[in-house]
């Protein structure tokens, strides 16, 4: 029931953001912040019924999938408050309400339930944060891709009109990037000192994939302190950082679970 309410409300204003866009015209609405905000309550109240079970937490695939997008839409909301990051909604929404539907249909998985210690409970919450806002910086790549092109194509109007300049969508993105490195950075290290016998939980590939995408977004960060890296090259290091960090959960949630399960 209350992922129903908030798919409902996350339609709502999607519809009323693509109905602003059209028109070309401020997508901050009073309106829609109202949807997005009962939106996300919901979505908090259902990501918890549907996690917690009378044994443990179950972080099954798409249950994790909706709470990680139930965080972003709250860090994009905050964020919204003082910077234009309004236009990633047009992106968020829908991948939103695809996880929340997902994870509605989807049956308790009882291989995935656990119980967790204090220890284990700080490393979930680094990944979950890290993951959130590295895809938010994703998102504003994806953006900031779309935007570099229709520069190059000499095509400002359209979705174009309503995004910031390029210059304050590059420097978004950087910061995301900075944030989101460090939170990695704390989820690594945190799953070394906190989760024992790695190899027998399936998770030495996971630790891989980790430490490749910390390694590929240190680069990029690393490259746009000394050299300045900006534009089509730091878009895609930002989108190759993304993809190993997807690999690393997702990828093998999907194989252990869906796949294999």
């Amino acid at each position: 029931m209350f992922n129903a309410i908030a798919a409902l409300c996350y339609i709502g204003a999607f519809g009323g953001l693509t109905l602003l866009a059209a028109r070309r015209t401020n997508l901050r609405s009073p309106y829609i912040t109202v949807l997005i905000c009962l939106g996300i309550l919901f979505h908090g109240v259902g990501a918890y019924f549907t996690i917690r079970t009378e044994t443990g937490f179950d972080l099954g695939f798409f249950k994790v999938a909706s709470l990680i997008f139930w965080v972003i839409s709250i860090v994009v909301l905050l964020s919204s408050l003082r910077k234009p990051m309004w236009s990633l909604f047009l992106l968020l929404l829908p991948l939103t309400l695809i996880a929340l539907g997902c994870a509605t249909l989807a049956n308790t998985d009882l291989s995935a339930v656990i119980t967790l210690s204090p220890g284990i409970f700080a490393h979930i919450l680094l990944s979950i944060l890290s993951y959130s806002l590295l895809t938010i910086a994703t998102l504003q790549a994806i953006l900031l891709a779309y935007q570099n092109r229709m520069l190059k194509q000499k095509h400002p109007r359209g979705v174009m009109g309503l995004l910031p300049p390029l210059q304050t969508m590059e420097g978004l993105m950087f910061e995301l990037l900075w944030a989101g490195e460090i939170l990695l950075t704390l989820a690594i290290l945190s799953g070394v000192i906190f989760i024992e016998n790695i190899l027998a939980q399936h998770l030495a590939h996971k630790t891989v994939f980790s430490i490749v995408s910390w390694i590929i977004y240190a680069i990029l960060l690393w490259g746009r302190f000394r050299f300045g890296w900006r534009g089509a090259a730091a878009i895609r290091w930002a989108l190759g950082g993304f993809a190993a960090l997807m690999l690393a959960y997702f990828g093998s949630k999907l194989v252990l679970e869906i796949i294999l399960g």
